[in-house]
């Protein structure tokens, strides 16, 4: 695919080609075409020998540097420029001679009102007819606003509180702050222009390369993984956010990059992990979706499958649909309130067996504090169950003797009524007795 030409290789190529065509006559109308267009260019534009004298300029020159056209024209460029920078600018109108270009060289020449005005410059040859180098035409852009920008971002990475660095996109430092010289142990000198391969592994440092190839694709890349070697030569375990370092003209140029020290948060999910892998109840860990992340042996004991039978499997393969809508259900309710309490699951194990179990769950966060997913705590509910119907058939057994007692005590009681009555009776019957066996007595 073809270069695309710049400015001021187009207007030297009409002017070229204009002198060229002097020899038919047509040479001052092409001239006379190129001053137009270097008149008119939006941009700062001037004509130069290769000495550095000034030959044009147009009015955007005149603008920026704050001098009339006679003032500039017929002057050598070193009027305006320091000593260094004239002898900077005179090697870069050699590279114009041998390359045919020069590309962002600065400039900072001083204005009539005597402001120093930072600039860089993009030139191009000027040629005679036979093609020989005579000059270079030279486009200026005002880099006042973009180095404040510049300032203020460097600022701001200077101050950040997070370890920030800037890197080109082969991965070499440009820029680092204090914070990261604290977590590396490195001065500033043995970290800038250094390759970030220095400090990192060979497969890392390919993993950064391949996350530098994502932030010019998507402009950002998120929690890659660091393990830079510190000064001390302690591993530091560390997250990369890095955002796209553009140029003027919006191309990537590089990557703004913060690190994270992980090596507290590391150590916290490694006592997490042991808490989890130690924990006597049936302890699993899940993302929002039901899929499980981590499990504990409890739970495979539980439920009688091998790790590799139950990691990053849905929740839904262990138990029915409807019980699936009811832990997502749950899982829900984690995200609003932090936890939810006894919902009811009956996974069915690997010997086909529904084991009737309660899920006490919390929230899993990010180091933001976002709910990524849950932590569940499963109680075997089997034992419960089995004392719960024990209860119950004890219960209905203690019913059925108080249903016989009820009857035996009818029985009884009706049987000591007869005995009451028959007693009453046969004290009547002896009474009326003795009546009868001493009337005749009394008769005579």
């Amino acid at each position: 695919m073809a270069r695309r030409r710049g400015t001021s290789e187009l207007l030297s190529a009409k002017i070229t080609r204009g002198r060229r065509e002097g020899g038919n006559g047509t040479g001052s109308n092409t001239a006379l075409v190129a001053d137009i267009i270097i008149a008119n260019a939006p941009d700062p534009v001037f004509v130069s020998d290769l000495e550095g004298k000034i030959l044009q300029a147009n009015g955007a020159v005149s603008k920026l540097l704050g001098f009339r056209q006679d003032e500039l024209i017929e002057q050598s460029l070193s009027r305006f420029i320091s000593p260094r920078e004239t002898r900077e600018f005179l090697a870069a109108l050699q590279e114009v001679v041998k390359k045919g270009v020069t590309r962002n060289a600065r400039l900072n020449p001083r204005s009539a009102s005597g402001e120093v005005i930072p600039t860089t410059l993009n030139a191009s040859a000027l040629r005679d007819p036979d093609g020989n180098v005579i000059g270079a035409i030279g486009i200026l852009r005002d880099m006042r606003e973009l180095d404040k920008a510049r300032s203020y971002a460097e600022s701001l990475i200077k101050n950040a509180p997070d370890p920030v660095f800037v890197s080109d996109l082969e991965g070499k430092i440009l820029q680092a702050n204090d914070a990261v010289s604290k977590l590396l142990g490195f001065r500033p000198d043995e970290l800038i222009e250094q390759s970030l391969s220095r400090f990192i592994s060979p497969e890392e440092t390919r993993e950064f390369l391949a996350a530098l190839r994502e932030v010019v694709e998507k402009g950002v890349t998120r929690d890659a993984r660091l393990n830079p070697l510190s000064a001390s030569s302690e591993v530091i375990p560390t997250t990369l956010n890095a955002s796209a370092l553009r140029d003027t003209d919006g191309k990537v140029i590089g990557a703004i990059g913060i690190l994270r020290d992980m090596r507290e948060l590391d150590k916290a999910r490694a006592y997490a992990e042991s808490l989890i892998k130690n924990a006597p109840d049936p302890v699993f860990v899940s993302d929002l979706e039901g899929k499980i992340l981590q499990a504990n042996d409890a739970v495979f004991t539980l439920l009688g499958f091998r790790p590799d039978e139950l990691i990053e499997q849905s929740l839904s393969r262990f138990i029915s649909p409807e019980e699936t809508r009811e832990f997502l259900a749950a899982l829900q309710e984690v995200v609003e309130r932090g936890v939810t309490r006894n919902a009811r699951l009956n996974p069915r194990s690997a010997s086909g067996e529904v084991i009737p179990t309660s899920l006490n769950a919390s929230a899993l966060r990010d180091t933001d504090g976002k709910v990524i997913g849950a932590i569940g705590i499963l109680r075997d509910m089997r034992a419960y169950e089995q004392v719960v119907r024990d209860l119950e058939k004890s219960k209905q057994e203690l019913q059925e003797k108080i249903l016989d007692l009820e009857k035996f005590e009818e029985v009884v009681v009706g049987r000591e009524l007869k005995m009451i009555a028959l007693e009453k009776e046969l004290e009547q019957l002896r009474r009326d007795l003795e009546r009868t066996q001493s009337r005749p007595s009394q008769g005579a």
